[in-house]
């Protein structure tokens, strides 16, 4: 009999053991479960059925992420936040949206859940990055009403030119209780958003992937070197030219659109290699404070549109596109559909410019013989070429005297070279400014340079370095023939 006892007694250890491994491992496996969205937004609205949420969205462009998401913070702070949490994606590239997070069948194949918000570092040209947040829910209460805002990518691969995008949500009842607080959210992402306030100004071009999409990613804030008024050495009627045509136009712009005048412009800078495009646009940049800079390189103009979408956002704003006879060639010499399609994009946005748009568009060009005539002879496209041309004697003197700035020269030695380098450009004198002081420091020199590191330096350029050197630099060939 005893030993029966003994048995029942090891039987019940062993179950009441049982059942304690079983409760620990439900408590561990209840602590590892990583509850659903879903799930914490009927709780959260909970007893207004969720069924019943309305949903409404804004979409904005990626690019001002940052801007989109300092707004939404902005809002959230001037009600309950009652829980803030990271959002994992859903369905793949779609992104995560309020309506995927409470589909019972999406949840089955592959739910949405909470994690810890993740930030990127994004650098907008100030002292410190922005923290900007990968994706967001804020659960809130206002008034005694509950909502919840989403902010997360649309991460749709193939955009149709669109580019990435950024969508706010806010999910609340649908009884028409909520109305005053959804409006109020719109309303202040929408005055936020036109504030764009990290990228106003400044000095941008997007990165893009390194992918057959071409969609970009990100925007890069140049921080390029002041160029004063005094550092633009042209001959004055092109000065002249860009005075009337560029600073005036921008002051006179409030009174032209008081009389009905277009307040948008097409200019075309044109001329050799180095003479002072890409110098010239760098003083317009900073002399116009209050307008955004955005650069596009040719190979770029399949974002145009992305482009297109900050001018209009951001302005006052200046498009610039350097080199613009590789898309916008005569259509006679294109060797492919696709260049044409890329003159058609060009052409057609700068036709959709409303006429009170506050745009400026700078094109250059090496090559102005080159260009569609579509693009250079119509008027409302190209309002004014103006010609940068090799400098004469005069502006030679000024450029030697601003590219030697950290040396000394004498008179007649400034002289001396502004007579010897008859028909070259800006860029070549920069460069014989610098060999010069090079072979000076070779010569363990004081600091003021000599006829010797002049001689020393044209004999390289002009005569070691051949044809093309010449050309590289922006020099006429028939300098060779001036030797020493």
């Amino acid at each position: 009999m005893s030993w029966v006892l003994e048995i029942g007694g090891q039987l019940v250890v062993l179950v009441l053991f049982l059942v304690i491994i079983a409760l620990a491992g439900r408590v561990i496996w209840m602590r590892l479960r990583r509850e659903t969205v879903a799930e914490i937004l009927k709780r959260h609205f909970h007893p207004f059925p969720v069924s019943n949420i309305k949903i409404t969205e804004r979409q904005s462009p990626v690019h001002i992420r940052a801007d989109l998401q300092r707004t939404i913070e902005e809002f959230v702070s001037k009600t309950t936040v009652r829980a803030f949490f990271g959002v994992t994606n859903v369905r793949g590239m779609d992104g995560a949206d309020f309506a995927s997070m409470l589909d019972k069948t999406t949840f089955k194949m592959m739910g949405s859940s909470i994690c810890p918000p993740q930030y990127e570092q994004i650098d907008v040209g100030e002292d410190e990055p922005a923290q900007t947040l990968q994706s967001g829910l804020w659960l809130l209460e206002c008034d005694g009403t509950r909502a919840a805002a989403l902010f997360a990518p649309i991460d749709s691969g193939f955009s149709c030119g669109g580019g990435r995008r950024m969508r706010a949500q806010i999910a609340a009842p649908g009884d028409g209780s909520a109305k005053a607080l959804v409006e109020g959210f719109f309303r202040h992402i929408e005055r936020g958003v036109q504030s764009a306030r990290y990228y106003r100004g400044k000095v941008l071009s997007l990165e893009a992937q390194e992918s057959y999409t071409g969609e970009a990613t990100g925007i890069k804030v140049h921080r390029l070197r002041a160029v004063s008024r005094d550092e633009v050495i042209l001959p004055p009627e092109t000065v002249s030219l860009l005075e009337r045509n560029v600073i005036e136009f921008v002051r006179r712009r409030e009174g032209l659109h008081r009389f009905r005048m277009a307040t948008k412009k097409g200019l075309l800078f044109y001329g050799p290699p180095g003479t002072g495009k890409t110098h010239t646009i760098r003083y317009i940049a900073g002399a116009l404070e209050a307008h955004t800079t955005l650069l596009i390189s040719a190979e770029q103009v399949g974002l145009l549109s992305e482009y297109m979408t900050l001018a209009r956002l951001l302005q006052p704003s200046i498009v610039v596109i350097e080199d613009v006879d590789l898309i916008a060639r005569e259509r006679t010499r294109m060797r492919s559909e696709s260049a044409e399609l890329l003159l058609n994009k060009l052409l057609n946005e700068m036709d959709g410019l409303r006429e009170d748009a506050e745009i400026l568009f700078i094109l250059t060009t090496n090559r102005p013989e080159e260009l569609e005539a579509a693009l250079a002879a119509r008027p409302g496209r190209i309002d004014q070429a103006i010609e940068f041309p090799l400098p004469g004697v005069n502006e030679r003197k000024k450029l030697v005297r601003l590219y030697s700035a950290g040396v000394s020269l004498e008179e007649n030695t400034i002289a001396e070279i502004a007579d010897r380098t008859e028909k070259v450009s800006a860029a070549f004198l920069k460069e014989l400014m610098r060999r010069a002081v090079q072979f000076h420091l070779e010569r363990d020199g004081q600091g003021l340079l000599d006829t010797q590191d002049i001689n020393d330096a044209l004999q390289e350029i002009l005569f070691s370095g051949g044809s093309l050197n010449l050309k590289l630099l922006g020099a006429a060939e028939r300098i060779e023939g001036k030797g020493e």
